[in-house]
């Protein structure tokens, strides 16, 4: 019995949480006490963005050259970035178009246009010491489908959490208003 407690002491099941986490605010969102409603069809439901493997996690990636991935020390996200970019896209693009915005688990509601895509970029590049936001969004209105790319890059001070997370934060409502735009 002895030995089990302390071995318990040398056990580690990961890293320990950094004492703050990062996560995405709209800079633009809907009132409280707002109504929308629209004709059906006309709703637009957003799904959370697919991601490549370095987007998998809650951690700030920093790409170094063509083909080296580090990550932020003491930076990680409350949540995976595609959910958090996801939530991010619903507010701004229900703020800007005036539509209602579903999630995925309303989609059986009014499917109406739907919004997904991936997410190729949600991070930091080393060499250009700038955040950078990605994200290919693919739009289906009935049987039409299109797509387009939208970036936004803005500088990061230091490669560190506090800057790190506010220029991704400023750089992902960027893409999602352009992305707002597009949709009206």
């Amino acid at each position: 019995m002895l030995l089990v407690f302390a071995l318990s002491g040398c056990i580690s099941f990961g890293e320990k949480p950094p004492e703050r986490l990062l996560r995405l605010t709209a800079t633009q969102s809907v009132a409280p006490g707002t109504g929308q409603s629209v004709s059906p069809g006309e709703a637009i439901t957003v799904i959370p963005p697919t991601v490549p493997a370095e987007l998998a996690s809650n951690r700030v990636p920093v790409r170094s050259g063509s083909t080296e991935v580090a990550y932020v020390k003491k930076a990680q996200w409350v949540e995976p970035p595609s959910r958090l970019f996801a939530r991010l896209l619903s507010e701004v693009i229900a703020a800007r178009t005036g539509r209602p915005v579903l999630s995925g688990r309303q989609f059986v509601m009014d499917p109406g246009v739907r919004v997904t895509g991936q997410l190729q970029a949600f991070g930091i590049d080393e060499a250009s010491q700038s955040a950078v936001v990605t994200f290919d969004a693919a739009v289906a209105r009935g049987t039409a489908i299109q797509t387009r790319r939208f970036e936004a890059r803005v500088p990061v001070s230091a490669i560190e959490a506090a800057p790190v997370g506010a220029a991704l934060n400023q750089a992902a409502n960027q893409v999602a208003a352009e992305v707002a735009d597009w949709l009206k």
